[in-house]
């Protein structure tokens, strides 16, 4: 039987406010266990919530990156279950009007192709508390920090057909709110993680299977392996005639395994009803208006622009826009070679710029665990060096050296050059004198050159690089040595 697996995501991404959903109190990662608990949090009597302006302006930014209908009129909900890390007794949310409707995200998988993923909601919810299972022997510790962080949940249709499918959507996701600033996007602090309802089903034109949902992967290869146990899992319970059971599993990564956490609840358990303690949400058009207005460029749009302006692979107009700090280093390294240049010349000079960003700069790094921010080669001194190769003041060898003096602290790319000696050697003279020796050097390797042997010329070409110390400009050298063989 050829078993079809249909995957639905829900993505909580804490957004970047530093104050709480509905109490104003800070909030940071890393305090010592209920210093930052609210008083609203805690469900002190008399206490009532407050929206966070900010948090609503966050989550309709992404509505609008999204192409989503923006809801001008949102209502808040309760969602009530009784667990000891929400005081409350239930976590306020949003239900049956949120403010972010349905949407639409593409999403490139690595193989180049393109899919297109349906988010039906993305809603507005405050964050529980934390239960800490390995504190106290033999006890449960509760810490409330986190309880009211304010979230958005983006909830996507049952779609997504892969692990793969599933990862490369999370990815798309992650990088859009880092780079509208909506979350930091930090994984290993619980500021994007998902759960992943997994069904399947026998072929694409049977109904769609009982969906068991992985709670709480905070790791994109995490998600990818819980999923394809997940996956396995069911087939294998179906094959062997048994009943799939609607719950709640948790993903086990020192067993690489999913195990059952409890029965999954539907809407109606959560018994929802508006909040009457909050008024409905009123969003007006001007309101979003000033939003539209001060969207960046997004991601896919800036690739597509590197790709038929910059005449960029899609590798590398991809890969220059995976992060907005990483497009932003390339927009200025870009800016600063264009400057004097006629625009006919920008396509040669972006491609030298993207090599160098995704290569050497990309190496060094990465060796030091450094973001892009924190470059020891600011934009304007790449463009400089590549400058240098573009005016054949240093080969691209030479310019690994050059950069990688640039790196230690020498200064900018001449002063490395003039400072270790590698400026190219380009007068033809003193190539031809060069070549000349090299010749009476090896007269037998010429003999087969003449008798046909082409493999012979590159040998040369490498005798007489390292007769410069590589200082030649290749070009040249190719060119004159041909001429002088005859």
């Amino acid at each position: 039987m050829s078993w079809q697996c249909v995957i639905g995501l829900e993505i909580h991404v804490q957004l970047a406010t530093r104050s709480k959903l509905f109490s104003g109190a800070a909030t940071a990662y890393g305090a010592d266990p209920n210093t930052q608990t609210s008083w609203v949090d805690a469900a002190l009597p008399g206490t009532l919530p407050v929206p966070n302006a900010e948090a609503v302006r966050l989550a309709a930014l992404f509505g609008l990156a999204i192409d989503a209908e923006i809801a001008h009129r949102s209502v808040f909900a309760r969602k009530n279950y009784f667990y000891p890390d929400s005081p409350k007794g239930y976590q306020i949310s949003q239900y049956e009007t949120p403010i972010v409707g349905r949407g639409v995200l593409p999403v490139r998988l690595d193989d180049g192709r393109e899919i297109e993923v349906e988010i039906v909601r993305a809603h507005l919810e405050e964050d529980a508390g934390k239960s800490l299972h390995d504190v106290f022997h033999g006890a449960t510790g509760i810490d409330l920090n986190r309880a009211g962080t304010p979230l958005i949940e983006v909830v996507s249709a049952p779609c997504l057909y892969s692990a793969e499918e599933a990862v490369a959507y999370l990815r798309t996701v992650h990088q859009l709110v880092r780079w509208l600033g909506v979350s930091d996007g930090n994984m290993a602090e619980g500021s994007f993680r998902c759960d992943a309802n997994v069904s399947v089903r026998p072929g694409p034109d049977a109904p769609l299977g009982t969906r068991c949902e992985i709670k709480n992967v905070n790791s994109f290869r995490f998600v990818e392996k819980a999923i394809e146990f997940e996956i396995e899992r069911q087939i294998r319970a179906l094959e062997n005639g048994e009943t799939i059971v609607q719950e709640t599993r948790l993903y086990d990564a020192a067993q690489n395994r999913t195990r059952p956490m409890r029965s999954k609840e539907d809407a109606e358990d959560y018994r929802y009803f508006p909040d009457p303690d909050l008024p409905p949400i009123v969003i007006d058009e001007a309101f979003l208006d000033g939003l539209r207005a001060s969207m960046p460029e997004l991601p896919r749009a800036r690739a597509t622009r590197y790709q038929q302006v910059l005449q960029l692979s899609p590798y590398d107009a991809f890969k220059l826009t995976e992060s907005r700090a990483l497009s932003e280093y390339f927009e200025q390294a870009l800016s600063a070679l264009a400057t004097g240049q006629p625009s006919t010349r920008h396509p040669a000079l972006a491609k030298m710029a993207a090599n160098w960003i995704n290569g050497e700069l990309a190496s060094a790094l990465n060796d030091e665990d450094r973001p892009i921010e924190q470059s020891r080669v600011a934009p304007g001194a790449l463009a400089g060096l590549i400058r240098r190769i573009d005016d054949n003041t240093i080969s691209g060898k030479i310019a690994k050296d050059v950069f990688q003096g640039m790196w230690a602290g020498e200064g900018g790319a001449d002063a490395v050059i003039e400072a270790r000696g590698l400026r190219q050697v380009t007068d033809t003279g003193a190539i031809d004198a060069m070549i000349g020796d090299l010749l009476a050097q090896f007269p037998e390797q010429v003999t087969k050159f003449r008798a046909g042997d082409e493999k012979i010329f590159q040998f040369l070409v490498g005798q007489a690089m390292k007769a410069t110390r590589g200082k030649a400009n290749p070009a040249i050298v190719n060119e004159r040595l041909r001429a002088m063989l005859g």
